[in-house]
């Protein structure tokens, strides 16, 4: 009786190892997924690299702007920064010697802030300091002054028509008086309104307008 011959082994073939089907579709199907993980981290470091670049363009067109006056940035006050808008309230005309004021002469005309003190002080106000000051400001003149001195400059404001009130944050009740290019000269003493009023703001108005306007109100002498 013949013997039985052995299962021939479907995997070798002249002694070389044949690869199963089952074999090779979970070979691809690893190269498959590798070739996926690959492309999704190329893809975001792609979109990181464009994120970056444009982020960098983004800022070097903004500096461009700015410096050539394309996007204008607010100018900063040179001192005490007004606290508030301008007032609302009513205010008296307080006497003229219960005023303290500061003279500040902010124009190319020399001895204007004494020859004005002088005047003031005629007229029954106490004048504590004359001095020369910087500001970019160009309309008839500044007054200056805490809240406790608003009165105080509205009474100012009536004898000096024409002037825009700042608020600061000084806490006394006196007042700064500056002096600018537009200036000509006090009210005549027998026309002054002393009837109740506001404190007039008109850049104050216009710089809620207007951040370009800001105007650059000292309260410090220059120099």
């Amino acid at each position: 009786m013949a013997s039985k011959r052995r299962p021939k082994d479907v995997t070798q073939l002249h002694g070389h190892r044949v690869v199963t089907g089952p074999e090779l579709r979970a070979t691809f199907a690893e190269d498959e997924q590798a070739h996926r993980g690959r492309f999704r981290r190329r893809l975001f470091h792609g979109i990181v690299l464009v994120l970056l670049v444009g982020v960098i363009a983004a800022g070097a067109v903004g500096a461009w702007a700015i410096i050539n006056g394309v996007v204008k940035v607010p100018t900063a006050i040179a001192s005490k920064a007004p606290t508030s808008l301008c007032p609302a309230t009513t205010f008296d005309y307080v006497p003229n010697q219960a005023v303290t004021l500061n003279v500040f002469n902010a124009t190319s005309r020399g001895g204007l802030a004494g020859t004005v003190a002088e005047q003031f002080t005629a007229r029954g106000y106490k004048v504590a300091s004359v001095d020369n000051s910087d500001t970019a400001y160009a309309g008839v003149g500044a007054v200056v002054s805490g809240v406790k001195g608003q009165a105080a400059a509205f009474n100012i404001q009536r004898n000096l028509a024409g002037t825009d009130y700042f608020e600061d944050n000084r806490e006394d009740e006196s007042v700064d008086v500056i002096l600018t290019p537009g200036f000509e000269g006090l009210v005549e003493p027998q026309l002054v309104d002393q009837t109740p009023g506001t404190l007039q703001c008109p850049r104050q108005d216009q710089r809620i307008a207007d951040n370009s306007k800001w105007p650059i109100i000292p309260t410090r002498p220059a120099g």
